[in-house]
């Protein structure tokens, strides 16, 4: 997921996925697969969320080169080429590097019901609301935050992983939420210094540390007017999936 300017050293990127300070990894997927999240995820969780007449949108944020996104649609929208037009699953996915969003946009096999755009959370959702007018929505019906929280955490800071979690609640009756651990921050901070790059601007005076997934749960519950209705349990990377629900 890329959460800042990726212009990262490319080169260097493929050399070592550590030269990613922004989450832009070019092969993310080859080290963690679709699989990994969606063997917790029951097919039928639409369903289970009533979604299951009108229109229904998914948002997924930061969706690197849109494998998870197409792979996730696939899993939870089976006869996903049998829908009616009134009764149709989208998804909108947007990460903020442009060549990993050229990517998802150019592999896409469902054009027709999955959208790929380049997009920075933290400064616009112009796109968000634009895509939700055009789909005659109030909001998504259900946002994937997958592994995105610590990139924005470490870039932007305190305010900005609030900030984060506040506009995703806004825009969302639902929200499946992967936030990286604290171990997670660490190793990134390390894999930067083992490349001789500055630091994370933000790493050191973070005061939202330790269980992020915590922090997030009560923030969301406390500030944004949403409940925690379900765990799917932790990745193979020990990470929780949490789904929350809009009050």
């Amino acid at each position: 997921m890329a959460t800042c300017s990726p212009n990262t050293d490319r080169t260097d990127e493929i050399n070592d996925p550590g030269a990613a300070p922004f989450g832009n990894f070019i092969n993310y997927y080859t080290f963690n697969p679709p699989e990994n999240r969606l063997n917790l995820i029951p097919a039928t969780l639409l369903r289970d969320l009533d979604y299951n007449g009108d229109t229904t949108l998914i948002l997924d944020v930061g969706c690197n080169s849109g494998e998870l996104s197409t792979a996730f649609y696939k899993h939870l929208v089976p006869d996903c080429e049998e829908q009616s037009d009134d009764s149709k699953v989208y998804l909108l996915g947007f990460d903020l590097d442009e060549i990993l969003i050229q990517r998802a946009q150019q592999t896409n096999s469902l054009p027709s019901s999955i959208s790929f755009i380049t997009m920075d959370i933290i400064k616009d959702t112009e796109q968000l609301q634009h895509y939700l007018d055009q789909h005659g929505c109030s909001s998504f019906h259900l946002c994937l935050c997958l592994a995105v929280t610590m990139w924005i955490h470490l870039n932007h800071g305190d305010s900005g992983l609030l900030q984060l979690l506040s506009r995703l609640a806004t825009f969302s009756q639902h929200l499946l939420l992967e936030a990286q651990p604290w171990k997670c921050y660490r190793s990134a901070a390390r894999r930067l210094r083992k490349l001789g790059r500055s630091d994370f601007d933000h790493f050191k005076t973070l005061n939202i540390r330790g269980d992020i997934a915590e922090h997030a749960r009560e923030h969301l519950e406390n500030h944004c007017g949403m409940e925690l209705i379900q765990s799917f349990g932790s990745t193979s990377w020990d990470r929780k999936l949490l789904l929350f629900k809009r009050r």
